[in-house]
C-alpha cells in the first residue's frame, strides 16, 4: 500500500472518531440545552456555540497547520475535543446551561481542525485519485454514524445526571483520535511554499468555480444542519421517544457517508457539477417527504435523503474547491471556505431552535427552499459555461 492510501486509511479512521463526537453532540446538545435552559427558545444555543467555536477557529487552524504540519495540527484539534468534552461533563454535573455552551464552544475547535481531514487526503493523492481520496475519508463518517447514536443510547443515563455519561465518553474518543493522528505522514510544506502568498484572495474568490464550490458546501451544510438539529426536538414534540430519534439520526449519518464509497467515482465519470446538482435535487426531495407527514418513517426517509444530498453537495464542493487554488494559496482558500461554512452552520443551528419553537417542523423545512434554488441555479450556470467552453475548444 502506497503512502497516499495509508494516509487515507488513517484519515478515514480520524474522520470516524470526529463524527462519533459530532453525532453524539448533535443527538444530545439540543435535548441537554432544552433541559438546562430557562428560556426554551435558547435550547439549541449549545449546538450554535459548537458551530461558532468552529467558525472562530477554522482560519487559525488552517494557518497553524500551514506552520506546523497536518499531523501536529490534527493532534492539537483532538486536544481541544478532550477539553471541550470535560467542560460539558462538568456543566451537566453543575446543571449550568452557560457552562455547557462554553464546553461546546471549545469542542467546536476540534471540529474545525477535523474539517481539514478531507483536504489532507487530497494533498498527497494523485490527480486521478484525488476525488476518491476525499470521498473515502468522508466515508469514515459511517462508523461515526453508527457508533455515535449507539454509544449515546448506552451512556445517556450511565452516570448520575442525564447526558453526563455521553459527554464524558467524548473524552475517550478524543484521546484515540490524538493517538491515531501520530500515524499521518504528510510532508510539511517547503519554506518557500510557507512564505509564498499567491494571488490575492479577492481574485481567487472571483472565480465562478470558487463561488459554486463554496455555495454548494455552505448551503449543503446549512440546510442539513437546520433540519438535523431540529429533528430530535421535533420528534419529541410529536411524541416520538428518544430511541426513535436516535434511530433517525443514525440513518441520517449513514446517508451522509455511505455514498462516499461511490461519490468519487461518480465525480470522475459524470463530472463534479452534475454531482452537486444531484445533491440539490435530493435536498428538495427531503423537504417534500418532511412536508408529507410527521410519522417516524417520514422523519427517517427525509433525514436519509438529506444525508445523501449533503454528501453529494459537500464532497462535490470540496473537490471543486481544489481546482481553484495553488499550494501557496491553500491555507487561505480552505480557511475562508470553511469559515463561511461554519458561519452558515452557526446561523442555521440557532435559527433551528427559534423556528422549531415558534413556527414548527413543516414551516422550518420551507425556509430551506430559497437557498437550494439559488445553489441549483448557480451550479447549472457553471455547468452550462463549462460545456460551452468545451464546445468552443
Amino acid at each position: 500500500m502506497d503512502q497516499a492510501r495509508k494516509n487515507v486509511l488513517v484519515l478515514a479512521a480520524c474522520q470516524a472518531l470526529l463524527f462519533t463526537h459530532n453525532v453524539i453532540l448533535i443527538s444530545i446538545n439540543g435535548l441537554a440545552g432544552f433541559a438546562l435552559a430557562e428560556v426554551k427558545a435558547l435550547a439549541t444555543l449549545p449546538v450554535t456555540a459548537y458551530v461558532v467555536g468552529g467558525a472562530l477557529s477554522t482560519l487559525p487552524a488552517s494557518f497553524w497547520m500551514k506552520r506546523v504540519g497536518r499531523r501536529a495540527g490534527f493532534m492539537t484539534g483532538a486536544a481541544f475535543g478532550f477539553a471541550g468534552a470535560a467542560v460539558c461533563t462538568l456543566a451537566v454535573h453543575l446543571g449550568s446551561f452557560w457552562t455547557l455552551c462554553l464546553g461546546t464552544l471549545v469542542a467546536g475547535v476540534y471540529n474545525a481542525f477535523g474539517q481539514y481531514y478531507r483536504f489532507a487526503a487530497a494533498e498527497t493523492a494523485s490527480l486521478e485519485f484525488k476525488s476518491k481520496a476525499i470521498s473515502l475519508v468522508m466515508a469514515g463518517g459511517i462508523a461515526g454514524g453508527v457508533l455515535g447514536p449507539e454509544s449515546s443510547k448506552l451512556t445517556l443515563d450511565l452516570l448520575w445526571a442525564p447526558y453526563m455519561g455521553s459527554y464524558a465518553s467524548l473524552m475517550g474518543f478524543s484521546v484515540i483520535a490524538m493517538l491515531l493522528a501520530r500515524f499521518i505522514a504528510i510532508p510539511p510544506m517547503e519554506e518557500h511554499e510557507r512564505r509564498a502568498v499567491g494571488r490575492p484572495l479577492s481574485r481567487i474568490m472571483a472565480q465562478p468555480a470558487f463561488a459554486v464550490a463554496v455555495l454548494s458546501a455552505m448551503v449543503g451544510y446549512g440546510v442539513m444542519n437546520l433540519l438535523m438539529t431540529a429533528t430530535p426536538i421535533a420528534m419529541t414534540q410529536h411524541h416520538h421517544p428518544y430511541h426513535d430519534a436516535a434511530f433517525v439520526i443514525e440513518w441520517h449519518v449513514i446517508g451522509m457517508f455511505a455514498p462516499s464509497f461511490v461519490t468519487g467515482s461518480l465525480i470522475k465519470r459524470f463530472g463534479v457539477v452534475p454531482v452537486i446538482l444531484t445533491g440539490v435535487a435530493l435536498m428538495f426531495a427531503c423537504v417534500g417527504v418532511a412536508l408529507a407527514g410527521v410519522a417516524v418513517m417520514n422523519f427517517w426517509l427525509a433525514l436519509f435523503l438529506l444525508g445523501v444530498g449533503w454528501n453529494f453537495m459537500f464532497v462535490g464542493g470540496t473537490t471543486l474547491l481544489t481546482e481553484t487554488h495553488t499550494p501557496a494559496e491553500r491555507a487561505k482558500t480552505q480557511g475562508v471556505n470553511d469559515f463561511l461554512i461554519f458561519l452558515t452552520m452557526a446561523t442555521s443551528s440557532f435559527s433551528s431552535g427559534v423556528l422549531i419553537s415558534g413556527q414548527g417542523w413543516q414551516l422550518l423545512n420551507l425556509w430551506s427552499l430559497p437557498f437550494l434554488l439559488v445553489t441549483g441555479a448557480a451550479a447549472a450556470r457553471l455547468l452550462q459555461q463549462r460545456r460551452a467552453g468545451r464546445r468552443a475548444a
